[in-house]
């Protein structure tokens, strides 16, 4: 690959640049391979093992919150620079990482990619710490290049970005997850979100309707597989009379309220019913979705009974033109499995929900 030349067009410093590809044109080119949510950091064995290293995995392995046992966002596979094959480069996420300063071996492999009037800009802004790339060596692919002069100049802006690095590869894997998911679509269950709760749902066909009532909406992917979780996604509506209704406290008694009233382990066991695991604290996140006020709640639950138990990500949403509050949550239960996918599959289908809906039906 011909060296890359820096341009600075992105405004969050995260830059998208054209090079002439080794594959060719576009047409040429395979298309990505990956796992949802697996990402290739290729850097320096040396690096990785130090300062550097420990500021990448804060960001792409950091742990999920609020869930009962240690799981990372992203799934990584470190490789050394000089060992990245072709079939390596096919992946749908890459991320290379060096400081141009490094004469190690991993690193000058990467630096070897720069243009000396690539490394005089960056020299002369140390702000500038990324490339963006797409379909660099694969159709449907994400490269990006994480660099600084140094090691230290590098950390600072690798912490200073945390939350942009995280959140480029958390939406672009919604994006990816969605279109097979959301290809088909439970059309009753749709129907009775828009009936029975006013809002626009994106169920996928798999789903199946659990229980469907006035204001309330439970959905079941109904067949579980030791490779396949037991999920759940559900749906409340109520109006919305004070801003206390937001906070923290009143959020977990909500769910709580909700899961002892519609949601059992064993319908025919009424000490069966879900509920909060208050040992291990609940995560809460503050967003804005959609111009709604939105609050963002990861969690575990059980059984009342202690039969079941898992995680669950949830969001209270707020409409204040409808004078609506809308609690919606997907929950696991796949016990001694990772429950990270699973998760990631209920944020985007629940992420897909407009409680505007009807005013902007048709539009």
């Amino acid at each position: 690959m011909k060296a890359i030349r820096l341009s600075l067009l992105s405004f969050f410093c995260l830059f998208l640049f054209s090079c002439e590809q080794e594959d060719g044109s576009n047409g040429t080119k395979p298309k990505a391979r990956g796992s949802i949510g697996e990402i290739v950091l290729a850097i320096d064995s040396i690096k990785w093992a130090g300062p550097v290293g420990e500021e990448l995995r804060a960001i792409f392995e950091e742990d999920l919150p609020g869930m009962l046992r240690s799981e990372s966002i992203f799934k990584i596979h470190r490789v050394d620079p000089r060992a990245m094959t072709r079939m390596l480069k096919m992946y749908t996420n890459l991320v290379y990482v060096t400081t141009f300063d490094d004469k190690k071996g991993g690193s000058q492999v990467i630096n070897a990619q720069f243009t000396p009037e690539s490394k005089a800009k960056a020299a002369a802004d140390p702000n500038i710490y990324s490339l963006r790339m797409e379909d660099e060596f694969a159709l449907g692919q994400e490269v990006l290049y994480l660099f600084g002069n140094n090691e230290e100049e590098l950390i600072s802006n690798l912490r200073k970005h945390k939350d942009k690095l995280q959140n480029l590869f958390e939406v672009r894997e919604r994006t990816r997850l969605a279109k097979p998911l959301l290809a088909r679509k439970n059309a009753t269950a749709q129907s009775d979100g828009r009936k029975n709760l006013g809002i626009e749902i994106m169920p996928p066909v798999s789903y199946q309707i659990a229980k469907s009532e006035s204001g309330f909406l439970w959905l079941r992917q109904p067949s579980p597989t030791e490779n396949r979780p037991d999920i759940s996604v559900y749906y409340f509506v109520t109006d919305y009379t004070k801003e206390e209704q937001t906070f923290p406290e009143n959020i977990l008694a909500l769910r709580d309220s909700l899961a002892k009233t519609h949601i059992f382990g064993d319908p025919e066991d009424p000490t069966s019913f879900m509920k909060s695991e208050k040992q291990i604290p609940a995560a809460f996140r503050n967003l804005v979705i959609n111009d709604n006020f939105t609050v963002e709640i990861r969690g575990t639950w059980k059984t009342n009974n202690m039969s079941m138990g898992g995680s669950y990500l949830g969001y209270l949403m707020i409409d204040q033109k409808k004078g609506k509050l809308y609690y919606m949550e997907g929950f696991v239960y796949y016990p001694n499995e990772l429950h990270r996918n699973a998760l990631r599959e209920i944020q985007t289908i629940l992420l897909h929900t407009n409680v505007s809906w009807p005013e902007n039906q048709g539009k």
